[in-house]
């Protein structure tokens, strides 16, 4: 395997992230970016990106949520941000970004984890979270998914699977500016670019619609339906905080709040914003996960 690794100075100065950074060596190859904020005996929010963003998509949410009392794990998937980047897209899977991201997990010894999941990570978070029911207390999940391969998916999520495996240019922040509500300043674009010098960093994020199982031959989609079955028996709190402009995974959110019994009676909202709802009204979404975790005593 081949890896990459984005040069330090390609981070420095950037708007609004000033947090400390954290490296876990998974493997003999591979080092995983993380930060780690707030109160270290304070109860666990382990925020999960998706595709093509980072951890920097959460930098408007971790101050409040810090404020309030949490300690707040946001990694870096391997291929994004300041983790390394294997070369190839044959050096990734679906199971593989499950493994890497656990062992960071275990590496910090998480215990009573409250996640947040968005796009790509909630077809990690949630595989994590069905292996390990026990190990979680509660799920906010923003503009996800768990598919099995049984239900077709959009024509805009088969548009973006297309085009990430076949445009000729794949700028990174004019991926992430197409899917929000808000114009995102210079600072912001380039800072979504900063961890793709150039596009050999960018086999994940090339790579990673192709890995959702949009089929039953997707060799994970036996795995997510068995993840369901758990799901369906999930009854600790679990919120939906979708937007209301995202054509990829519009409904999603009741399809969670008609399968999994932990989202009744929970204060579920629709969000203003794309389908990087935490880039357009980050704020609002963490303000609105303290008042879940308050009512439900977490």
């Amino acid at each position: 395997m081949n890896v990459l690794r984005t040069p330090e100075t390609a981070f420095e100065n950037l708007k609004d992230y000033s947090f400390k950074a954290n490296y876990h060596q998974i493997n003999s190859e591979l080092r995983m970016h993380y930060l780690d904020e707030g109160n270290p005996d304070g109860p666990i929010i382990l925020l999960l990106h998706g595709e093509p963003s980072w951890s920097y998509l959460y930098r408007t949410m971790i101050p409040t949520l810090v404020h309030s009392g949490f300690r707040v794990i946001a990694p870096d998937l391997i291929g994004f941000g300041k983790s390394d980047k294997p070369s190839e897209q044959t050096d990734y899977s679906y199971a593989s970004h499950i493994k890497w991201t656990h062992a960071l997990l275990d590496h910090l010894e998480l215990k009573n984890i409250n996640i947040f999941i968005q796009d790509w990570g909630g077809l990690i978070g949630l595989r994590l979270l069905t292996a390990n029911p026990n190990n979680f207390t509660s799920v906010v999940a923003g503009n996800t998914m768990l598919p099995t391969g049984s239900v077709s998916p959009p024509q805009a999520f088969l548009d973006w699977q297309n085009f990430a495996a076949n445009s000729p240019e794949f700028d990174v922040a004019t991926v992430i500016q197409m899917a929000t509500t808000t114009d995102l300043s210079k600072e912001v674009l380039a800072a979504y670019n900063a961890p793709f010098p150039d596009d050999s960093f960018k086999a994940g994020a090339r790579v990673f619609p192709a890995l959702v199982p949009t089929t039953e031959q997707n060799p994970e989609c036996e795995n997510n339906k068995n993840a369901w079955k758990i799901l369906t028996q999930w009854k600790k709190p679990f919120l939906t905080l979708f937007s209301d402009q995202d054509p990829i995974t519009k409904g999603g959110d009741k399809v969670f709040q008609k399968l999994v019994p932990g989202t009744k009676d929970q204060e579920h909202k629709t969000i203003k914003g794309g389908h990087f709802l935490q880039e357009d009204a980050g704020p609002e979404i963490a303000e609105l996960m303290v008042k879940f975790y308050k009512k439900n005593k977490i």
